[in-house]
């Protein structure tokens, strides 16, 4: 590992932990209107009633649906930011990186409000269960599913975090046995 690339991975990771301090309220006020106005706009196309109540919450025939901080995924989008900034990648696909893991998530996570919102407004017996399977279980699947994709269509060679690791291993001086 050269000197500039130690203090890119040392420059990365200074980000991530100041990102840390404060990236789930920037990814709320970032990502909440990018989420709920999308959402009302596709459930008003479907339900000529729908309202929009504050930030947070779309009322349809009379019920509300009520999208907590959980629902824009901002734990999600900590957790690419980390897998992101945690490998070893040029600027350039870096930021395409990022723009596709955050874009795609947005997209998926629009739809899943709308179906879900449907599903709620439709009275579906099973909402209940189907709702906390796919906030608990598939969220994280659908995070490790985006990171593959990522790794696969921007051909990414590096392991998060270990790369850095065994960079900065084979980097340090070896001392003989004398």
């Amino acid at each position: 590992m050269r000197n500039n690339e130690v203090i890119g991975m040392f420059g990365r990771y200074l980000f991530l932990l100041i990102m840390g301090s404060f990236a789930f309220q920037l990814f709320y006020i970032i990502f909440s209107p990018l989420t709920v106005y999308p959402s009302f706009a596709l459930l008003k196309l479907f339900y000529s009633d729908a309202l929009l109540n504050n930030l947070n919450s779309i009322i349809i025939h009379n019920q509300t649906i009520t999208l907590v901080e959980a629902c824009i995924g901002g734990a999600a989008y900590f957790l690419l930011l980390l897998l992101n900034f945690g490998t070893p990648l040029s600027l350039e696909t870096r930021l395409k990186s990022l723009l596709f893991l955050f874009g795609t998530f947005l997209v998926i996570n629009i739809v899943r409000i709308v179906v879900f919102s449907a599903l709620y407004i439709s009275g579906f017996a099973f909402f209940d269960l189907a709702h906390i399977a796919v906030w608990y279980f598939g969220s994280t699947v659908l995070v490790i599913l985006l990171w593959f994709l990522n790794v696969w269509y921007f051909k990414v060679q590096n392991i998060p975090f270990y790369s850095d690791i065994m960079g900065l291993m084979h980097t340090i001086p070896k001392r003989h046995k004398i």
